[in-house]
C-alpha cells in the first residue's frame, strides 16, 4: 500500500505569504510609513490591521475553519505569539525597538478579527464567498 501523499490546501499559501512578508519586513532597518494625519501612530493602527488580516487568513485554514471557540482561542493565542516573536526578532535589527504596544496591537487586531469572523455572518459570508463556475 502506498504511504498518503500530502496534498497543499490553497488556504494555508496566503497566510504563509503575510507572515513571511511580516518576517522580512520587521528585518528591515527602515521602513517607509505614509503619514495619516492621525492621532493614533500609524505603526500601530498597522499593526491592528495586519494582525488582524493575519488572523482572518489563519481561520480560514482546514483545521481553524469551524469557528467554534477552541478555534478562535487557538488562532488568537498563534497570532499572539507570532507578535510577540516578531518584536523580540527585532531587538537583533539595529535601529528597531521592541514595543510592548506592538504586541498589544497585534493582540488586539486578531481578537478583533476573531470575533468579527465568529459572530459577524454577513462578514463571514463574504469572505468564503466564491464564484461558481
Amino acid at each position: 500500500m502506498a504511504p498518503p501523499r500530502f496534498q497543499f490546501n490553497r488556504a494555508y499559501l496566503w497566510p504563509i505569504l503575510l507572515a513571511s512578508s511580516l518576517v522580512v519586513a520587521s528585518g528591515s532597518s527602515e521602513l517607509a510609513l505614509p503619514d495619516s494625519g492621525m492621532r493614533l501612530p500609524t505603526d500601530k493602527l498597522g499593526h491592528f490591521l495586519v494582525f488582524g488580516l493575519l488572523a482572518t487568513l489563519l481561520l480560514r485554514t482546514p483545521p481553524l475553519r469551524a469557528g467554534r471557540w477552541p478555534q478562535l482561542l487557538t488562532t488568537v493565542l498563534i497570532i499572539s505569539a507570532f507578535g510577540a516573536l516578531d518584536e523580540f526578532r527585532q531587538s537583533f535589527t539595529p535601529g528597531r525597538s521592541v514595543e510592548l504596544a506592538d504586541w498589544i496591537a497585534d493582540t488586539l487586531g486578531a481578537s478583533l478579527a476573531v470575533v468579527c469572523y465568529a459572530k459577524w455572518p454577513r462578514y463571514r459570508r463574504f469572505l468564503e464567498w466564491r464564484k461558481r463556475l
